[in-house]
């Protein structure tokens, strides 16, 4: 699915953050983008993404029957899914869930330190480093605290009015 809404996304100013299809019998597509300009990103773009990646799915038909597509952006305690998001967000607190147990223990919580192509930091609440290996972060996530609250204060948008229909959910 990555393979497929990627080019669409970068051919239109934005970065996949990260994909997800959740759901069986009418499965909804989760898709995850932020500005690549670093803008705020704000409702008007989840109805344009939903728009065309809605009619780039119609086309390829990556899923057999009835799905739903979502269009979010990552928000501020935002999925850690990208070598970048794990630099770019040095400093701040995370939750990891491990794919496998390191040293006995599938979670792990921790200021981000940063990542390589291979790997993650993570100075542990208990003290000491961890290096996590990307490959097996089941998931990664910002905790929501002040200081990501203010680092992040300047990239948020301004709040818009709701939409009376729901805008970010298209049925195929």
């Amino acid at each position: 699915m990555a393979d497929i809404v990627t080019p669409t996304l970068a051919h239109m100013g934005y970065e996949l953050v990260r994909v997800a299809i959740l759901g069986r019998d009418r499965p909804t597509v989760q898709i995850m983008a932020e500005r690549s300009d670093g803008a705020p990103f704000g409702i008007a773009d989840c109805e344009e993404i939903s728009r065309v990646l809605g009619t780039v799915l119609d086309v390829h038909d990556p899923m057999p029957g009835a799905w739903m597509l979502e269009v979010s952006s990552p928000g501020i305690d935002r999925p850690l899914t990208r070598v970048r998001d794990w630099n770019r967000f040095a400093g701040h607190r995370a939750r990891v869930e491990l794919a496998f147990p390191v040293d006995g223990r599938k979670r792990v919580s921790g200021i981000v330190l940063g990542a390589d192509a291979e790997h993650a930091r993570l100075r542990l609440d208990e003290g000491g480093e961890m290096l996590l290996r990307l490959a097996d972060i089941r998931r990664a996530k910002l905790v929501l605290t002040d200081a990501l609250i203010a680092a992040t204060a300047a990239t948020t948008p301004s709040p818009e009015p709701p939409s009376p229909e729901p805008h970010s959910t298209r049925p195929n």
